[in-house]
């Protein structure tokens, strides 16, 4: 039973004060708020509810918390859109609520990172209201504007995110402005010092309340082409798109303009030396982008003056995992940037379930892959519920609230599949997760996954993250070893984890079938997951379909 003394233990454990390299190895688990647990009835999550529901929390293990906007926002993209960067919005509670969270997550030994959403904010902003009201005042030239061109149309040919062209026209202004997003989200023109200035005021504002990292949406989009050139087209073989790659005609142009620009580089190692003033805070970007992620990931977190970690889409997408696939990414980036200190995710609030996208429908295959998850070099992170092995929500086409499904419905749904509110108790209404109707429907088939259901039941999923986490934590060479011998033969991956107390082999079988492969020999070791088989011929071992071991050696 997870309760107070057990708490006060970890808490002293953990040294919250004076570990500042805390995040190298951690695992993180992102709160979407809206959907985590509402405390007050009105069918929308809340900070009380997260606060409620902490020690739920810390009984995963986990080091530290990722919370999803909460700020001031006319919600139209649901909180990345932000109308005031240093306020909660009442939706979710107040400063004060959010203060309590902090000092009760650390009670707990767990750590808060913030959503910070830079690139853009709402059209209901102050900043953006008084920059479209004249060409001419003080914040005239902090967000992204531009000319029409000889025929009235936009400037270049830049494409939004969500749907039809980048460029909104302003009647007022007689300009068209910038937004890779919804045409409510306008891009802040990080050109302007004053702006970049005003960027790390908001993000010292936030590291002066206590939190412990920040989470930096869209960080490769900060800033565009200076001179607003046309993106090159995209030979359709070459499109990787995440979302929507068939519908969206964003997929069709290399973004090399719009995004991605090598001015970032520079802001980057200005925003690192802002974290570093303040002892353990990190700095966890998000990359976007599909062509190139891995590149990114690597430039934006190399050396010690720029992010301490990132994350792209490479593990986030895809019908199907496979050994090749997961071989590929991973000595991608081990090349490119060995030192660096990836973050690596399977769901997130932005994508298909992994238990759905990738098939897994046993909890022997989710086990599999989330040993892979925990056993890879770098930041773990775990989307709520995934823990459950809850599958993507089908939604109607009037239950569904995502502005990113509405635009290209029915070949693509949105995103609010994977954002229905968590299953805490099945027999509870709304299995538990608010007294009144929620935002989004909780489906039936999430039910019998519910929390209360799992914690009577040793062999459950949320069980077995538990003991997966926990492994991670004792054996410090999956937290800070290197990564070495990754190699892939038929279904299975396998690599080896190197650390000044020795060493831990781990093989994945990604297959149904069972598979024979080559292994290191291993004189004498120690079991530390899953048992391997022994084949008839030395060297060589074999694992059943979907199945994974470790054994550690010296």
């Amino acid at each position: 039973m997870w309760d107070q003394a057990t708490a006060s233990t970890r808490s002293k454990e953990a040294g919250l004060a004076s570990d500042s390299d805390w995040w190298r190895g951690a695992v993180i688990y992102q709160i979407y708020p809206r959907s985590f647990q509402d405390s007050n009835g009105d069918g929308v999550g809340d900070l009380q509810g997260i606060i409620d529901r902490l020690p739920y929390v810390a009984s995963l293990g986990v080091d530290a918390i990722w919370i999803s906007p909460f700020f001031t926002s006319p919600m139209h993209d649901f909180g990345y859109d932000i109308s005031d960067y240093r306020n909660v919005d009442p939706l979710f509670g107040t400063i004060s609520t959010f203060e309590t969270l902090i000092t009760k997550a650390h009670v707990y030994g767990i750590r808060v990172l913030i959503d910070l959403v830079l690139s853009h904010t709402s059209d209901a902003h102050p900043w953006f209201i008084e920059s479209r009201s004249s060409r001419h005042n003080p914040k005239s030239d902090w967000y992204v504007w531009a000319d029409a061109d000889g025929e009235g149309l936009p400037p270049n040919n830049w494409l939004a995110v969500f749907g039809g062209t980048a460029w909104e026209w302003d009647e007022n202004r007689q300009q068209y402005y910038l937004h890779n997003f919804l045409t409510s989200q306008p891009d802040l023109n990080f050109h302007n010092p004053d702006v970049r200035q005003e960027v790390l005021d908001v993000v010292c504002f936030w590291l002066e309340h206590g939190v412990d990292g920040i989470r930096l949406d869209t960080v490769n989009f900060y800033f565009c082409d200076k001179e607003l050139r046309s993106n090159p087209p995209l030979p359709k073989d070459q499109v990787l798109a995440t979302i929507a790659p068939s519908v969206n005609p964003y997929n069709f142009q290399r973004h090399i303009y719009d995004k991605n620009r090598p001015e970032n580089l520079d802001f980057l190692r200005t925003l690192r030396a802002t974290f570093d003033r303040y002892d353990g805070r990190i700095a966890l970007g998000e990359v976007g982008d599909d062509l190139h992620g891995l590149d990114i990931v690597a430039e934006y977190t190399r050396g010690e003056d720029r992010l301490h970690s990132c994350y792209s889409f490479d593990l986030l997408s895809g019908d199907q995992i496979t050994a090749e696939k997961v071989y590929s990414v991973i000595s991608s980036f081990e090349a490119k940037a060995p030192m660096s200190h990836p973050t690596w995710a399977f769901s997130n609030h932005d994508v298909v379930r992994h238990t759905t996208r990738w098939g897994l429908t046993t909890i022997k295959a989710q086990t599999t892959v989330l040993s892979l998850l925990i056993c890879l070099r770098g930041l773990a992170c775990i989307y709520q519920g995934e823990e459950l092995g809850l599958s993507e929500v089908e939604l109607t086409r009037e239950q569904i609230r995502d502005p990113y499904g509405f635009e290209f419905w029915p070949e693509f749904k949105g995103r609010d599949g994977c954002r229905t509110p968590m299953a805490w108790d099945s027999d509870r209404p709304h299995a538990g997760f608010s007294k009144g109707v929620p935002w989004l429907p909780i489906p039936d088939k999430h039910r019998p996954l519910a929390v209360a259901a799992q914690e009577r039941n040793a062999a459950s999923m949320l069980q077995k993250y538990r003991d997966m986490i926990s492994l991670r934590a004792k054996w410090p060479i999956l937290r800070l070893g290197e990564i070495k011998d990754l190699k892939v033969e038929k279904t299975v991956l396998s690599f080896v984890r190197v650390h000044e107390s020795g060493h831990i082999y781990c093989a994945f079988n990604l297959g149904d079938e069972m598979s024979e492969f080559s292994a290191p020999q291993i004189k004498s070791g120690k079991r530390v997951f899953g048992e391997f088989e022994s084949a008839l011929m030395p060297n060589r071992l074999r694992l059943n379909g979907w199945s994974s071991a470790a054994t550690f050696y010296k």
